[in-house]
């Protein structure tokens, strides 16, 4: 797979930025101090010694999935570790000063300052699986006002590219919070972020962000308007947009591809489609461009959704329940999943089951309140009422109306 100049390039410059200016300090130094090396942390983490080095320089981000080790081995909770992994500038300039500087002085941003706006989007980012949308939408759009200002006012040339690539990502940003923070209601709302970060990467020529962004299109179309076929033509748009510069947004949106085949019932075009992004997700790497959207549980969660759909319960609850052991500190994403198992159970017979994870499920939502898993857990909800009569529903009953209560 070849990559496209211009969306490698851009990234490629980002990452350059961050390694000159930027830099994690509260990791190297809380490292040092509990006595380790480089060596002996990606010792105990089973990763490079170059993995570790990355983190520590700011070029990438420890993935979700190994974050909960991370803390353990750090000896800090997940929060604590949250902010062990703020990006600060090397001479220790205050984050918001340059962005600030920029406010004021907007001819001269320059490419520091799309990294710092890039990082402060990242840390947003970061927080979006543990805390309710709600929470991060004021911060979120103050933030994307000044990336946009900035966008319109920088200067020609490269500095203005970079600006006008991470526009179009933070408005697909943007999109995903009002979209969550609505329970997946404002769907006109969330489509008009998606269709301006559209239209800046298809100017810019990005194909990535153009993918992303039409990926994020289908999701509305998917689970939240439950139009099939719209879906899996945007899905099928997001393949073909994406195909030639990044295997991680290909095989997601073949898993898309894969899902709305089976809303629609068209088994053997949801198979083909999984095995497509099988094939994709298993030659993803480091220099992807999309790396930072990949998760080792992607497969493993939409496969079991597409077999709920199909029909096939077991094997919809076999993937569903390994998927949701293997996720930690993505909550929204865990109580997706335990949505779904509650289903995949209850549907093949098993009420206790479906019990146990339908309760993990509100867990779960108690402190995200995420959109993806409120809808589920509530259709789930829905199909126990012939049980409604047994105390254990009842009691999972109470737990869900204290949910709805509480927001």
């Amino acid at each position: 797979m070849t990559s496209g100049v211009s969306t490698s390039e851009s990234r490629r410059t980002t990452r350059e930025i961050r390694s000159m200016a930027l830099k994690r300090h509260g990791l190297v130094r809380h490292r040092r101090a509990v006595g380790h090396t480089q060596e002996s942390l990606a010792e105990a983490l089973r990763v490079e010694r170059s993995t570790v080095a990355r983190w520590e320089s700011g070029k990438v981000a420890p993935q979700p999935w190994i974050r909960p080790r991370l803390a353990e081995v750090l000896r800090v909770s997940t929060e604590e570790l949250t902010e062990l992994l703020v990006v600060s500038s090397a001479d220790e300039q205050p984050v918001a000063e340059r962005t600030e500087y920029a406010m004021r002085y907007p001819s001269r941003v320059d490419l520091s300052t799309v990294a710092e706006l890039r990082d402060r989007m990242a840390s947003l980012g970061e927080r979006y699986d543990r805390l309710p949308s709600a929470t991060l939408l004021a911060r979120a759009g103050e933030h994307v006002s000044k990336v946009a200002f900035l966008a319109g006012e920088a200067p020609s040339g490269r500095v203005q590219r970079e600006m006008r690539i991470l526009q179009a990502d933070a408005a697909t940003f943007m999109g995903q919070l009002v979209w969550d923070a609505s329970q997946r209601r404002a769907h006109e709302t969330a489509r008009s972020y998606y269709a301006q970060s559209v239209d800046v990467a298809r100017h810019l020529g990005d194909p990535n962000a153009e993918g992303h962004a039409l990926l994020r299109t289908c999701y509305v179309a998917l689970y939240g308007a439950s139009d099939y076929r719209e879906g899996l033509n945007l899905a099928l748009q997001a393949v073909r947009t994406a195909r030639c510069t990044s295997h991680v947004l290909t095989g997601l949106a073949m898993l898309h591809t894969a899902e709305a085949y089976a809303y629609l019932g068209e088994g053997s075009d949801c198979e083909r489609a999984l095995a497509g992004a099988e094939r994709h997700l298993g030659q993803a790497h480091g220099a992807d461009a999309a790396h930072d959207l990949f998760s080792p549980t992607h497969f493993g969660r939409l496969a079991g959704s597409c077999y709920l759909s199909l029909g096939d319960y077991r094997k919809a609850e076999q993937l569903l329940a390994q998927t949701a052991a293997e996720l930690h500190d993505r909550r929204k994403s865990r109580a997706i999943v335990l949505g779904n198992l509650t289903l995949a159970r209850l549907r093949d017979g098993d009420l206790d089951g479906a019990l146990s994870a339908l309760n993990d499920a509100v867990s779960e939502l108690h402190g995200t309140r995420g959109g993806g898993g409120m809808n589920i857990v509530f259709r789930a909800a829905r199909e126990m009422r012939p049980w409604r009569n047994e105390p254990a529903v009842q009691d999972a009953q109470d737990r869900l109306m204290a949910l709805m209560e509480a927001m």
